[in-house]
């Protein structure tokens, strides 16, 4: 029988299928949400597995447990659940059969982060739900709280003997959402306080965006053709561009951002994941280890940017109030939340080098912000320009070629090259080839979340950030931020715009310019 021929192996309960691999048992367990009653929990989580639970992904038994302070009781909390899986599953209308099996392994515990004796109160929940759903002990404490809590319940979890340091059956594990600290020294706190909890096995600190199929697709198109890679080097590439535009302002986050920040936000956590799995090395395995180590060799290779720099190899911007086809877009000092002479940078291009043997003297240029022209996340790679236009410059030809992985929002993969127009004449065009995710892959794609809570309940840490690598990537961000609250300045830029004019400036220097997607 040919490979073409081989029967497609379908997933079971209590199994999921990975490439290459074959199925996989997961093993049952109780996954316990602290802060369940928070907007992560309605708009991703519990969407989440209630998907999972539709595609018969979830092990046999399951158990879900919630926590926070809102005073629930069983069946509010069932109730609010299916609300939110009802407004924010991928998939409806909801499958009423689905999820009445998947409502029966909740319940739900009121108390405070703070307070040793509501983690008895849990610990008691949490064995009530073992004994009526089965699980043998095995728990997963997903902690979708406020950063500043973080300390206080991995310290209540460890003391109450809830989380155990020991990678033995039962198990247990923690996830931890970003941002893991607001600079290295934090980062390194949170750490050690981490790892008086739980060994580092035991840790799964999550950023969605390693979750997205456009962003693990990147290693697919590098390391699984053999066309792509050999040219993914400084003997080939002049530039790569990372952008990650948004349109939206901070809404409802004022409080957050003027805490955060552009940098926190966006730069440190989800575009360094994005320029890591652009210039790794192929690791030796697809395993956690051999894949993390490459990407913190990545971080480890960045040329840091010292403080005095920080304003030559940066830019910081801030939307201002813009008038938009007769309607007044508000500036991010006219949102809730955030003090009028703000100084906080709502937008950042930065370039970067990677001193290595495949990337030297390839510039790695870094833009994102809020209400800029387009929603868009995409990594342009940029290739050397033809030694001798044979055709003549006014061919066109001596554009130089381009490939375009978007991530976001509408996927795939594009190269851009040259093309002779029909005619007698030798005249040339850019054109484009388009490879579009949802016309070859016309079912629906898992969210990011989706996979995520599967590899924590499968122990696969490979798309999880490690304690060397978070540190590795504050270190490179520590001198910026230095730089910039000793030089407190941001350049306006209209709604709309792809961001001030020192942005265009920083890429000039070097004959370059941003793409125009």
């Amino acid at each position: 029988m040919s490979p073409a021929e081989s029967p497609r192996v379908e997933p079971t309960v209590g199994e999921t299928v990975w490439p290459g691999a074959g199925p996989r048992e997961v093993e049952p367990c109780t996954f316990v949400v602290l802060g369940a009653s928070g907007d992560l929990a309605h708009r991703k989580l519990v969407p989440a597995f209630y998907n999972l639970a539709l595609d018969h992904a979830l092990p046999s038994p399951f158990g879900l447990v919630g926590y926070s302070r809102t005073p629930y009781t069983d069946d509010q909390f069932r109730g609010e659940m299916k609300e939110a899986a009802a407004e924010h599953s991928r998939r409806q209308p909801i499958d009423a059969t689905v999820w009445d099996g998947f409502a029966r392994s909740m319940t739900y515990c009121a108390g405070e982060f703070d307070d040793p004796a509501s983690y008895g109160r849990l610990r008691a929940c949490l064995e009530a739900n073992e004994r009526r759903t089965g699980a043998p002990g095995n728990r997963v404490f997903y902690l979708a709280t406020p950063p500043s809590t973080f300390p206080e319940i991995l310290g209540n979890l460890s003391a109450s003997g809830l989380l155990k340091k020991s990678a033995s059956s039962p198990w247990s594990r923690v996830v931890i959402e970003k941002p893991f600290g607001r600079d290295l020294a934090s980062a390194r706190r949170l750490n050690e306080i981490v790892h008086r909890a739980c060994d580092e096995r035991q840790v799964f600190r999550i950023d969605h965006y390693l979750g997205k199929e456009t962003v693990q697709n990147i290693l697919a198109l590098r390391f699984a053709n053999s066309i792509f890679e050999p040219l993914l080097s400084r003997r080939h590439v002049t530039q790569v561009q990372i952008t990650v535009a948004e349109t939206l302002g901070v809404e409802d986050r004022g409080g957050y951002y003027e805490e955060a920040g552009v940098l926190r936000d966006m730069v440190q956590n989800h575009m360094m994941q994005l320029l890591t799995l652009t210039a790794m090395e192929a690791p030796v395995a697809f395993d956690a280890d051999a894949v993390r180590d490459e990407k913190v060799k990545v971080l480890r290779a960045i040329r840091p940017i010292p403080e005095s720099e920080a304003g030559r190899f940066t830019v910081r911007g801030q939307y201002q109030e813009t008038r938009i086809d007769g309607r007044v877009v508000p500036g991010y000092r006219g949102e809730r939340k955030v003090a009028p002479g703000s100084m906080v940078p709502t937008f950042a291009a930065l370039v970067l080098g990677v001193d290595n043997w495949r990337w030297a003297g390839v510039p790695f240029y870094l833009r994102t912000g809020k209400r800029l022209a387009r929603q868009l996340t995409e990594i342009a790679i940029h290739f050397e320009s033809i030694p001798h236009p044979l055709f003549g410059h006014d061919a066109g030809s001596d554009r130089p070629n381009t490939l375009i992985l978007r991530i976001q929002p509408d996927e795939g993969i594009a190269i851009r090259f040259a093309a002779k127009v029909p005619g007698e004449a030798m005249q040339l065009r850019e054109v484009t080839f388009d490879f579009r995710y949802r016309a070859a892959f016309p079912e629906e794609a898992p969210e990011a979340y989706e996979r995520l809570l599967l590899d924590c309940i499968l122990g696969d840490a490979t798309l999880f950030t490690r304690e060397d690598e978070v540190e590795a990537s504050w270190r490179l961000m520590d001198p910026i931020l230095e730089g910039w609250k000793a030089h407190p300045r941001v350049s306006p830029y209209d709604c709309g715009s792809w961001g001030p004019p020192e942005s265009d400036e920083l890429l000039a220097r070097e004959g370059h310019v941003w793409r125009k997607p």
